[in-house]
Order: C-alpha cells, then structure tokens, then sequence
C-alpha cells in the first residue's frame, strides 16, 4: 500500500509540474507574440482564444515565408513619395478622389515590396508579420473608404482615412513621409 501511494504522489507531483511548465510556455508565447503583434495580437484574440490567435500568427509567418518581400529602390522610394505628396495635397479639393487614390497607391506600393494582391483581409494579415504596429492604421482606413461607398463618411473622417493610409504608406515606403498642413493628424 505503501508503494502505491508513493505512485500517485509522484504521478500528481509530474502532473502538476507538467501544468506548471505548461503554463509558464503559454505564457511566454503569449508575451512574445503581444510584444511582436501589439494590437493585432488581442484583435485575433478577442476574435477566438490566445492558442487560437498564436495559431493564427503560426499561420501567417508560414505564409509570409513564401512571399518575395523586398526594399524599394531609392529611385521607386522617390517616387512612390512623391507620388504620395501630389495624393496627400488633392485632399484639400478632392478629398474623396485623395483617399482613393491612397487606396490606390498603399495597394501599389505592397505590389511592388512582393506583398500578393488578395482580398483585404488576406492583405492585411501578410503585412501584419512585418508591419504589425500599422495594421490598424490599415483596417481603419479601409473601414472608411468603405463607408465612404456607402455615403455614410463626412470630409474628417476622409481625412482620417488619408492620415491612417498615410502611417501605412510610411511604414512600407521605410522612409517618413511629411504631413501636409490640409491633413495633419
């Protein structure tokens, strides 16, 4: 009898050390991937679960791994700025036509770094494993861009949209890009 109980304890001492490390892993996982991903971390999260949102993750640094994502030129780099400065000062009598046309240009410049031309969400989930902190930047500016087809959009939150467009544009032009004083933030 003796033995026996000596079994169980040794067995519910290797259970609860097994939890232990288990839950230290998860942790630590939980914490790289939030470092890494900030925002677009607790977005898949609040979406699913935290094994649910690291496999998420899993799953897009696999898919990014295939991809040909490269650095601009300096000459594509001027001229995707410059580009950028024609868009950004259409605001002020077109505002509408300049958030098109950022649409337009963020969607040219992810083609030229190799991101794949796909539906938004698929777009958007290939620059979250190199860009994660403008990602958001992303989605708001598409939210209103297509709110804006609706006619649901007034002219600040076109401003809004070029001002988020406009963090998404900088991050993969890999250069800042002034703001114009008709859309500061």
């Amino acid at each position: 009898m003796k033995t026996a109980a000596m079994v169980v304890l040794a067995a519910g001492i290797v259970v609860i050390l097994a939890l232990v490390v288990r839950t230290v892993l998860s942790r630590k996982r939980h914490e790289r991937l939030e470092g890494k991903y900030g925002t677009e971390y607790e977005r898949l999260v609040r979406a699913g679960s935290p094994s649910e949102a690291a496999k998420e993750i899993n799953r897009r640094e696999k898919r990014h791994e295939l991809l040909h994502i490269r650095s601009l030129m300096p000459e594509e780099r001027k001229r995707f700025a410059a580009d950028w400065q024609r868009t950004q000062s259409r605001f002020v009598d077109d505002p509408a036509g300049a958030v098109s046309e950022a649409d337009r240009l963020v969607g040219a410049l992810m083609t030229t770094r190799g991101y794949p031309v796909a539906e938004f969400d698929q777009r958007a989930a290939d620059i979250s494993v190199d860009h994660a902190p403008v990602v958001e930047h992303y989605r708001a500016a598409h939210d209103i861009a297509l709110r804006h087809e609706r006619r649901e959009a007034n002219t600040e939150d076109l401003r809004q949209a070029l001002v988020h467009y406009r963090e998404l544009f900088s991050e993969l032009l890999e250069e800042r890009v002034p703001a114009n004083a008709g859309v500061t933030p």
